[in-house]
Parts: C-alpha cells; structure tokens; sequence
C-alpha cells in the first residue's frame, strides 16, 4: 500500500460501509450542509453499484479517514454524462465520454490537504484502469485542486458547465492514463 509523508495509507476502501465518514470529509473539504450531503449519500450509494466502480482511501495510523477518491468507467446514459455531453460536443470533445474512467469525487480533508494525499489517491486509482483515459469535473475556478489535475495531465475540454442546482460553473477536465506522476 502506497504511503503519504504523514504516514497516511492510501488502500482500497469500502465505500459503500464508510459512506457517512467519507461525506463527512467531503462537507468539511467541499463547504457542505446536512442537506447536500443527505442528497449526496444517495448518488455515492447508487454509484458504487455500478460495474467497474471502486474507490480508495487515505487511513490514518488511528483508523480515520483522511480522504477518498472514486470513480468508474464511464457510460453516458448516467446522469454526469448527460450534463457534460452537450459542452463537450460544442468544443469537439463529446468522444472523451468514450473508453474513459471517471473521478467522480476526490476529497481531502483540510488538515491533510497540500501533502501529496489527493496526487496519491488519484494516481493509484487510475493506475488500476482498463480505459486509455480519465475525466472529471471541477469548480471552475483557478484552485489548488485544478492545479493538482492540471500537474497530473488534465486538460480543459469545456468550460463553464452549469450542472442543475449547483451554484457555480464547472470545467471537465480530461487526461491520458497512466498519469504524469510530476
């Protein structure tokens, strides 16, 4: 199992057993309410029933959960892909929804943040893909998290997606696998 500097251990993760503890890490990395994250637990739930999906953690020497990625091969009848389908066909990109593995939530807590966690846990995750390639969807704003995406080889396919009830744009982000590790 893959070690952080701060002895964290990146390693598969029940997600589905841990749900409640991971949302927690993603209200406090993310800004969210009880209200978003009862929605949330739904979608992560019904996620990782899909074939092919999987997540990691990043564990702490006591047990915690320090952050978590997951993701899964892309079908475009899923909800993400409907949203995204019609930016990305606007900028000649519609066929990345093809043949490709989707993050589709990468969050560290706070505390942890800046110490090569989400770099980790991202790198690993697609390490084990069968698809040539890997999208996301980020704020679309210039943060640490895109500049993490970007160092990894994400490029922007499309800008300013609005998905329903989100408050702020989003750009998807598309790169080849394996990574660049930096």
């Amino acid at each position: 199992m893959p070690r952080t500097p701060d002895d964290v251990v990146i390693g598969p993760l029940d997600l589905s057993a841990r749900v409640d503890e991971a949302l927690a890490v993603q209200a406090i990395a993310f800004g969210l309410g009880a209200e978003e994250i009862a929605v949330r637990r739904q979608i992560v739930l019904r996620h990782m029933t899909y074939p092919g999906a999987r997540a990691l953690g990043a564990t702490t020497a006591a047990g915690r959960l320090a952050g978590f990625v997951y993701g899964m091969p892309n079908d475009r009848t899923h909800w993400w892909s409907t949203v995204v389908e019609p930016y990305l066909r606007a900028q000649g990109y519609d066929d990345w929804l093809d043949s490709s593995f989707v993050i589709t939530e990468l969050h560290v807590h706070p505390v942890y943040q800046n110490r090569g966690i989400g770099r980790a846990l991202i790198t690993t995750l697609t390490d084990s893909a069968d698809q040539p390639r890997s999208i996301l969807s980020a704020i679309d704003t210039d943060s640490p998290a895109r500049g993490l995406y970007h160092s990894l080889g994400y490029v922007d396919l499309a800008r300013q997606v609005v998905f329903p009830s989100a408050p702020k744009p989003y750009a998807v982000m598309g790169a080849p696998l394996p990574l660049r590790r930096r």
